[in-house]
């Protein structure tokens, strides 16, 4: 593809009306959802996240686990470590936190420690997901950083796409 014969320009409507333009919820679910599938196209559980800082994405990953041999390659972790790298400080102050599935004890707490402002999720996880599944780690009494949590958005498609997986693996066997 070749580049635009034309330079890039400002749209006068942008300035006007800039909650038109606004990504909501649902856009950064679908991106973090496109890593999912991607996750699946590697053969790992298809588990995506996404970080985003006043509507600008900073990082975008998938899990990793069985291509990296390493058990905190989860997408969550990784999209913190690039988030971090893109800021150039682990304190994601002001960021939220988009992922396919809620996280687990790992992560959950990884996202407290990264002094994220929201985790937003998609399917929830009773066995093991501790934003609010099995345990809610984010509201430990004694914690020096709380974070808000919503689980829900594109719950139905979210959900979809990892017992696809996981049926696909039971095939498999």
């Amino acid at each position: 593809m070749s580049e635009r014969p034309y330079p890039a320009r400002i749209c006068p409507f942008e300035k006007l009306h800039p909650s038109l333009l606004t990504r909501d919820d649902e856009f950064f679910m679908k991106l973090a959802y496109n890593q999912a599938i991607e996750a699946w196209r590697v053969d790992e559980t298809p588990i995506g996240a996404v970080i985003e800082i006043g509507g600008e994405i900073i990082a975008q990953a998938h899990n990793l686990v069985e291509n990296s041999g390493d058990p905190t390659a989860h997408a969550e972790i990784l999209a913190l470590t690039q988030a971090a790298k893109a800021i150039g400080d682990w304190r994601l102050n002001g960021a939220r936190l988009f992922v396919t599935k809620e996280p687990c004890p790992m992560c959950a707490g990884a996202s407290v420690m990264a002094r994220l402002s929201e985790v937003i999720y998609g399917v929830p996880d009773a066995k093991m997901g501790c934003l609010g599944g099995a345990t809610s780690v984010h509201e430990l009494p004694k914690l020096n950083h709380h974070l808000k949590v919503r689980g829900g958005v594109l719950a139905p498609e979210c959900h979809a796409l990892l017992k696809a997986y996981f049926q696909e693996k039971r095939e498999e066997d």
